[in-house]
């Protein structure tokens, strides 16, 4: 969709050859109706020179002409055909500079863990090129030795949603060639909000937690059957032993 350009130039110019309401023009060049008024007041846009919409392309006369008979009218961005597409992105995404230096952890992350991802697909999440996902595949990369791999969406370098869609996409593609998954692949296609909303796993020693509370319970009936108030012996009697009184007979 084609956007307008300058704004509020545009609705600088709308004001003062114009008879359309504040609300028209702000929903027009897309802002708020107050700062429509303060253009009109001149305390707002001061020294802006107006921009004609309609000189330069972006709005016809008619539209103009119906707004100033019916204040409910909304106008139309003229429609230009050369404008159609602009704002398809092509090629990998772009990276600011600041997280350049992550990319090749995050390829590697995403060659370890998702496979099944082709080298187009890892170039658009990460923005990076073939010949660096290539070289990270089969180790070549100057710096593989110490490259950790870690997820890009930690590193922010594309969203979760995108890319649960890219390995939805891979997995559906490697379907239709009849490959079969394995479990561990299987469970990475499970999205965050799934993977929240999943139960917890029951540990995997459950039948060692019983046989421990059966231990201690045969520990404790143990005990008790040691520890009966006849049986117990006086901490005194161990050091009474027999002749322990006497005297040592001279040899």
């Amino acid at each position: 969709m084609a956007k307008l350009l300058h704004p509020k130039a545009t609705a600088v110019w709308l004001v003062d050859n114009t008879t359309i309401s504040f609300k028209q023009i702000a929903d027009f060049v897309g802002m708020h109706e107050l700062e429509i008024q303060g253009i009109a007041d001149g305390d707002v846009a001061a020294g802006v020179k107006g921009f004609d919409p309609v000189a330069n392309n972006q709005l016809v006369q008619s539209e103009i002409d119906t707004a100033e008979n019916n204040p409910l009218h909304k106008m139309k961005l003229k429609f230009n055909a050369a404008a159609s597409g602009e704002e398809k992105r092509r090629g990998p995404r772009y990276t600011p500079l600041s997280k350049r230096q992550d990319r090749p952890a995050s390829i590697l992350w995403l060659v370890k863990f998702h496979p099944e991802l082709s080298d187009g697909q890892i170039s658009k999440l990460v923005g990076t090129t073939k010949p660096t996902i290539q070289a990270i595949r089969e180790r070549t990369h100057w710096n593989i030795a110490n490259i950790q791999p870690i997820d890009p969406v930690a590193l922010g370098l594309c969203k979760q949603s995108e890319l649960d869609t890219a390995v939805q996409k891979a997995a559906a593609k490697r379907a239709a060639e009849g490959v079969v998954m394995t479990d561990d692949e299987r469970r990475k296609l499970v999205s965050t909000e799934q993977s929240l909303e999943m139960e917890a796993e029951p540990k995997m020693p459950s039948a060692i937690e019983g046989l421990e509370a059966f231990s201690l319970a045969d520990d404790d009936e143990d005990e008790s059957d040691t520890r009966s108030d006849d049986e117990f012996a006086d901490a005194d009697s161990f050091f009474n032993l027999p002749g322990g009184d006497e005297e040592e007979q001279p040899r």
